[in-house]
């Protein structure tokens, strides 16, 4: 099985959601994607995600995406993380 290709983007759902009081599930209703995709990329375990999601959660959470997404390039993933 081929490694996992190493990145240093960070989603910072967890943050918006609660700085909104608002849960996984809701933003799940109000965007329109599975609580298990919001999930994914909650906990940094997304690939890539859609112009057309990233948009809608931002309308939701009223964000902008440097909101939602940074580039930390000295802080691997807690997957990506040499062994």
């Amino acid at each position: 099985m081929p490694e996992e290709e190493r990145h240093a983007i960070r989603i910072h759902l967890d943050r918006l959601l609660a700085e909104r009081g608002m849960t996984l599930t809701e933003l799940s209703a109000q965007v329109g994607i599975t609580v298990v995709n919001l999930s994914v990329l909650k906990n940094d375990r997304a690939k890539a995600i859609r112009f057309s999601t990233l948009s809608r959660i931002c309308e939701v959470l009223h964000c902008q995406p440097g909101d939602l997404i940074t580039h930390d390039p000295g802080d691997p993933a807690p997957g990506d993380r040499a062994s």
